[in-house]
């Protein structure tokens, strides 16, 4: 669009797929001719989202407003594939390469994501309030604002309370949940029964991802409604808040 802020993509092919794959934050397409030998070559872009971007697939003719990026069907009448922004905060960029400073994912990279956290509790980014540093993405990739104040409400964990405190203490529940003397179905149950913080930057939002009803839009009330009974703390009525150093709401109870 005339108004979209990221670059042009050198693209051009007249029967293309569109395929995807998530980490953490970002989202890399791949647009790849369907005659190979005869298209361009494929094309990558890497999308962040911001706090308001998303995909929404219309009919070409009643476009959504801040559509910026648009991928157009075959049908008749043809369809648009949009990336829609209306904060603009969101970007992409070309190439297929994830940003460097940002850790293993917390949905589809589990063990490295948890192995990352605990072998650099001596990084001073630690030092800050556990709120705070689950928004560091160099560590926890994928989680943001509302992921945070519901997984610290989870687990009663004060969210000005030292990260390193809270995290060091995983180090023994490690141990314990590796004994070699507990069955494979007491460990299960173990992480089932008394999930630690690690656990829930995971289980939480594949909560979300995996929900029945994944549209949660605000400019549809359905679906809205959906995500906001699903949310324990993020602005709930009766819960507190206060701004993070960074400037950030958190909730909490």
């Amino acid at each position: 669009s005339a108004v979209g802020r990221g670059p042009e993509v050198p693209f051009r092919s007249e029967a293309y797929g569109i395929s995807a794959v998530a980490r953490g934050k970002e989202l890399r397409l791949t647009l790849s001719a369907l005659e190979p030998a005869a298209g361009p070559p494929a094309q990558h872009l890497v999308f962040r989202f911001g706090m308001s971007g998303s995909f929404r697939l219309s009919p070409a003719a009643e476009l959504p407003r801040h559509a910026h990026l648009r991928f157009l069907t075959r049908e008749s009448p043809p369809r648009a594939l949009c990336f829609v922004d209306p904060r603009r905060f969101g970007s992409w960029r070309l190439g297929d390469a994830w940003q460097p400073e940002r850790g293993p994912c917390v949905v589809s990279e589990y063990q490295a994501f948890r192995e990352n956290v605990l072998k650099n509790l001596d990084d001073r980014a630690f030092d800050k309030p556990i709120c705070e540093v689950l928004l560091n993405q160099k560590y926890f990739n994928g989680i943001g604002n509302y992921l945070r104040a519901e997984i610290l409400y989870r687990l009663k964990i004060p969210p000005f309370e030292k990260a390193r405190t809270v995290l060091e203490a995983l180090k023994e529940q490690e141990r314990t949940k590796k004994d070699p003397s507990l069955t494979l179905s007491k460990k299960v149950k173990l992480r089932q029964e008394k999930p630690d913080l690690l656990e829930l930057c995971h289980t939480v939002p594949m909560e979300v991802i995996t929900a029945e009803n994944q549209l949660f839009d605000p400019e549809h009330s359905d679906n809205y409604a959906a995500f906001k009974n699903w949310l324990q703390c993020y602005l709930v009525p009766g819960m507190s808040s206060l701004r993070d150093r960074s400037g950030r709401t958190i909730w909490f109870q």
